[in-house]
């Protein structure tokens, strides 16, 4: 799965997992549980993150690579996170490769800019329980900048403030379609118009890979 921040790959992800019968492969995922687990590849992990560092892309590889050899995914797996970058999908696939196999699909669920930064920016929380989310214009609170449920403020995070969100953004888009780009070149990208309802992108990214969707 191939998408922006707020473009709702992670959502379509575990809907096609579901679907298909093969398990969601999150990358982030996988980082926080061998570290949790503190299994060898764990601790290789910590100490980069422990550092503020990124993790190598030969060792994010060789974590996925560890995931996909466990038996729920002998038929496939959904990778959602994974690969953010150029080098990522060029190891990926060497890594495939090796192990016989090779990316079927990749899923562009493709989102306009204008919209990523509605979607991300409108995000508000409650001061009180942190699970009560809000958003401007998707899930708008009864009474502006008060939480249904607590009757408490909502707050927004800085992370999700337009400035911090158009930041990101201009990090992230630029690798992101670098990938794009890699799998296109090589044959196996499909775009689906992220914008729509979440049922119709679904159906859409089923089409994409020829499986109905039921």
């Amino acid at each position: 799965m191939v998408g922006a921040p707020g473009a709702g790959k992670g959502t379509q992800a575990a809907l096609l997992a579901q679907l298909l019968g093969v398990p969601k492969v999150a990358s982030g995922d996988l980082f926080r549980d061998q570290v949790r687990r503190a299994t060898a590849l764990g601790k290789k992990v910590r100490a980069y993150l422990d550092e503020g560092a990124l993790v190598p892309d030969a060792l994010a590889v060789e974590m996925i690579a560890d995931r996909l050899a466990d038996s729920d995914a002998r038929q496939g797996a959904i990778l959602d996170g994974f690969p953010r970058t150029r080098p990522q999908a060029e190891a990926l696939d060497e890594m495939l490769e090796r192990h016989g196999g090779e990316v079927a699909a990749a899923l562009y669920v493709d989102v306009p800019r204008e919209e990523l930064l509605n979607r991300l920016a409108g995000r508000w929380i409650c001061s009180v329980a942190a699970d009560h989310v809000y958003h401007a214009v998707g899930r708008p609170p009864a009474v502006a900048g008060r939480c249904d449920i607590e009757d408490a403020p909502l707050y927004q995070r800085d992370d999700d403030k337009p400035e911090t969100v158009a930041a990101r953004l201009e990090l992230q888009l630029p690798p992101m379609y670098e990938v794009v780009d890699y799998y296109a070149d090589r044959g196996v990208l499909s775009t689906v118009d992220g914008s729509r309802p979440i049922a119709d992108v679904t159906e859409a990214l089923m089409r994409a890979i020829a499986l109905p969707a039921h």
